[in-house]
């Protein structure tokens, strides 16, 4: 950067970096320094303690038992949400008559707010009444309560909270696919390449910036997801949909134990930072950027 021009950058970047401090920086700073701390609900007093939050944490049968709820829901959402966007894409690249309406049709889901989405939801898994349960008696099988068995609850806010993400992971591979020459796919067809091949060894290596930045978003959103496991299930039944954030949830806003809370959030930024890195050096050596 020229150095005349450095001054400058700085003042138009200090609004931003101003904001950033004050909302993001020094919260975490203090959510960091409560998590050592014993903070008494309702009042400004606060005993520091050392690591006995952390010691709370990993000695706490619950805690693992979240930690576990939280990669099997990971799992339930990430893959099947990048194989569904990813199809679909792939679908709506070969069909560009159809490219705007359906792309409206799968970005509805993203516009309307997480509330509304579980309230759809919830009224398709209705044991009685719902969509679902009514699909299925019609086919001639009795559908369970979704959201109130345990064996059930974790697909189901899975599936709700696939429907929501998939048009967002849609554009961004509509967007890589587009950036993809057609040059490249016919001349692997020239070649007698299959489909599925053009796909594999064309398509797919191109597009794997696009895959890898959905991945890594796909991740973090998954670890962070609330809103509709609030609304849907509130964590239960018996604790089956508690994720690492709902319990941070509750610890803080139900409990009222700050400290625990919040050494609870580091332990998650931790997570995320952890899993970001691993797809980072996952994806060092299978990108390809053309």
């Amino acid at each position: 950067m020229n150095r005349r021009s450095s001054p400058l950058a700085w003042a138009l970047l200090i609004p931003t970096l101003t904001v950033l401090s004050i909302f993001v920086l020094y919260p975490a700073l203090q959510s960091f320094l409560l998590s050592f701390q014993d903070v008494e609900p309702f009042s400004k007093r606060s005993f520091f303690i050392g690591f006995e939050n952390y010691k709370v944490l990993l000695n706490s049968p619950d805690y693992w038992q979240n930690i576990k709820v939280t990669f099997f829901f990971l799992l339930m959402t990430v893959i099947p949400g990048l194989v569904v966007s990813l199809t679909v894409a792939v679908l709506l690249d070969a069909n560009p008559f159809f490219q705007n309406a359906f792309r409206t049709l799968f970005l509805l889901p993203v516009a309307i707010s997480s509330s509304m989405a579980a309230m759809l939801w919830i009224f398709i898994y209705n044991p009685t009444a719902g969509f679902l349960n009514y699909t299925l008696a019609i086919l001639g099988v009795h559908g369970p309560n979704w959201l109130a068995d345990p064996n059930y609850a974790l697909c189901a806010v899975a599936v709700a909270t696939v429907w929501k993400e998939v048009g967002f992971n849609v554009i961004f591979f509509l967007a890589g696919l587009t950036a993809i020459p057609t040059e490249l796919k016919e001349a692997a067809e020239l070649d007698g390449a299959s489909g599925w091949q053009t796909f594999r060894h064309v398509t797919l290596p191109l597009l794997s910036p696009t895959l890898f930045f959905v991945s890594v978003v796909s991740v973090i959103n998954s670890l962070q997801s609330f809103g509709q496991i609030h609304i849907l299930t509130t964590g239960g039944p018996m604790g089956e949909t508690t994720t690492l954030v709902y319990s941070l949830y509750r610890d803080a806003f139900v409990k009222f134990r700050t400290g625990l809370a919040s050494s609870e959030a580091v332990v998650l930024f931790l997570l995320i930072m952890m899993a970001t890195v691993f797809q980072f050096r996952m994806a060092k050596k299978r990108i390809h950027y053309g």
